[in-house]
């Protein structure tokens, strides 16, 4: 059953950490697996014709060295650089973790229902994260929910590469660009950050904050903090029901 707050909403746009699942799932676990299970990996597929598109992506001075290789991994992870050739790495691996069925992705409660409950009504539910579109696939297949796989329950899947940085407006733009039929106000975009939910209502997208446990707190002095939902289910109905139309309000002023 969806909440009837969503009654407005023809798009529902989803953040992955933080929104669907814990924040810490990305850096707790799926960066180390990727890391611990690199040289096992590594030893199985350094010289496979099908690995070396992932190697070659690399500089110069790892193509052939499978030593500098797994250092500059470890260093690029340690200093949190995005590179995306090591995105393709980390999916690549992540991937085969999957497979194994050694990962699974952890969903809170309410959201495999409340997408599964969006579908069946008729809405869109579109992903936006800053992992790429390729990892987001990966993550919605392989969940701890009953069915594991949620992928064909979901329309589009964006990320900062086929959309752009989510804290500007015009990568909503863009996301709102694949669908011209629906109006803005009839997308509805959730996230734990709000800088990402201010970008969004300044795209002509509604957009609510959500607050989850392990989360940072929200700051105090924000506006959209006191809007802030802590789950999508109907139980959440009146929180939800309050939240939209205080930001109804905003925007109309």
């Amino acid at each position: 059953m969806l909440a009837k707050s969503f009654a407005d909403y023809d798009v529902v746009v989803l953040d992955i950490e933080g929104t669907v699942c814990p924040i810490t799932f990305v850096h707790d676990v799926l960066f180390p697996y990727a890391i611990s299970s690199l040289p096992r990996y590594l030893d199985q597929h350094w010289d496979t014709a099908g690995f070396a598109s992932y190697r070659n992506a690399f500089p110069a001075n790892c193509k052939l060295d499978r030593s500098a290789f797994e250092d500059h991994v470890h260093d690029l992870v340690t200093r949190d650089v995005k590179a995306p050739y090591l995105k393709a790495l980390q999916g690549l691996l992540w991937q085969d973790g999957y497979a194994s069925g050694e990962l699974r992705a952890p969903l809170f409660p309410d959201v495999a229902p409340f997408i599964a409950a969006a579908h069946t009504a008729g809405k869109k539910t579109i992903i936006y994260s800053s992992g790429s579109v390729q990892a987001q696939k990966l993550f919605f297949a392989h969940t701890n929910a009953e069915p594991s796989d949620l992928t064909h329950f979901i329309s589009g899947w964006f990320d900062t590469v086929n959309a752009g940085p989510k804290t500007e407006a015009s990568s909503y733009a863009t996301i709102l660009s694949n669908h011209t039929d629906i109006p803005a106000s009839r997308w509805l975009f959730l996230s734990d950050n709000t800088k990402e939910v201010q970008a969004a209502v300044l795209s002509g997208m509604h957009s609510l904050p959500v607050s989850r446990p392990g989360n940072a707190p929200l700051l105090e002095d924000d506006f959209l903090s006191a809007l802030a939902i802590s789950d999508f289910s109907p139980q959440s109905e009146v929180r939800m029901r309050h939240s939209l139309a205080a930001l109804k309000d905003t925007i109309c002023s």
